[in-house]
């Protein structure tokens, strides 16, 4: 069994179409200096209607696939962390499966809420351990917008859209993946959710009451996210015996800068070695750490043999991290 896996390569994608703080102080009662000093968001790409989220997804993964030098053909599973699907079903992965040509995979989606990429590269890691996959391919995709409530100010500053993916394959040495984990409290579910569902089926009364959007506590939230996020990111770092003080860079999920910061402090860590990008992309939930992933590499902010970690939190409640060295 290979001690772990690596990344091979990063993809990203998002809508052309941005939508600013001065754009949204239009459509509902808001302002931009109100949306900065709560979340650092300035600005998110929004999807146009009828566009599919399938395309963005795609895109992200063949530009991570040209990266790795690894075919489509090659690719041997594709997990998809996502809770805004083109559709009910079949899967987003089957979707992207044939957008790309990966006809020899197997393909699935991944309900994790913000925590579905690292939800996926967790399975990804294990399964290439365990099952003699050679090539997974897990990107985190979401069009939130086709879910926001536009009437409500607290939760529709805060989401964008757009797509993230990574080729995952076997180490050959010391760099890939030290360390994942995951973990979950369903008891909170009510503190973030969209009703939408068998429970509650598609009607013109539901649609119009606007009652199958996003419903958040925000306060709530964010307390249980920063709480989360620091026992995910303390159990990633002591199962991959690494130090806070070691981290080259640290990618939180990008929902919120007074989070990102809150848990940047209670590691000590310096705000340099902190990724944000929440002021550019919003809240883009599961794509939130593939999309931030992706441009750290193109941009340089990590080198060969930088430890990395990256930690999350979402709906259910979920939280998540993992620790890697590129």
């Amino acid at each position: 069994m290979n001690p772990h896996c690596r990344i091979l390569a990063t993809g990203h994608a998002v809508p052309s179409r941005v939508l600013t703080n001065a754009d949204l102080e239009s459509m509902v009662d808001t302002n931009d200096t109100w949306i900065v000093e709560r979340t650092g968001i300035r600005q998110r790409h929004i999807a146009e209607p009828g566009s599919a989220l399938s395309d963005l997804a795609a895109d992200a993964a063949n530009q991570a696939l040209a990266k790795a030098k690894v075919k489509a053909e090659d690719i041997d599973l594709i997990i998809v962390g996502t809770v805004t699907a083109d559709m009910k079903f079949p899967s987003l992965a089957c979707l992207v499966q044939e957008k790309i040509g990966a006809n020899n995979a197997a393909a699935f989606d991944l309900s994790a809420a913000c925590s579905g990429f690292l939800y996926g590269l967790h399975l990804a890691d294990s399964l290439i351990q365990t099952s003699g996959y050679q090539h997974v391919l897990v990107i985190a995709a979401e069009m939130l917008s086709s879910m926001v409530n536009w009437q409500d100010r607290n939760t529709c500053v805060l989401f964008g859209d757009g797509a993230g993916a990574a080729v995952i394959g076997a180490a050959q040495d010391d760099k890939g993946i030290l360390s994942t984990y995951m973990k979950s409290d369903g008891r909170h579910h009510g503190l973030l959710y969209n009703p939408g569902g068998s429970q509650l089926p598609l009607s013109h009364e539901l649609v119009d009451s606007n009652e199958a959007t996003i419903h958040m506590e925000g306060r709530e939230v964010f307390r249980h996210a920063v709480v989360s996020m620091t026992d995910a990111l303390h159990e990633a770092l002591k199962r991959a015996q690494i130090a806070p003080e070691a981290l080259d860079l640290l990618i939180p999920h990008q929902a919120n800068i007074r989070i990102i910061e809150g848990i940047g402090k209670r590691f000590k860590i310096d705000s340099e070695k902190v990724y944000v990008n929440v002021d550019r992309f919003g809240n883009t939930s599961a794509a939130s750490i593939p999309i931030a992933l992706n441009e750290a590499l193109e941009n340089g902010r990590i080198q060969p043999g930088d430890v990395v970690g990256l930690v999350t939190f979402g709906a259910g409640l979920t939280w998540s991290s993992s620790i890697i060295r590129f």
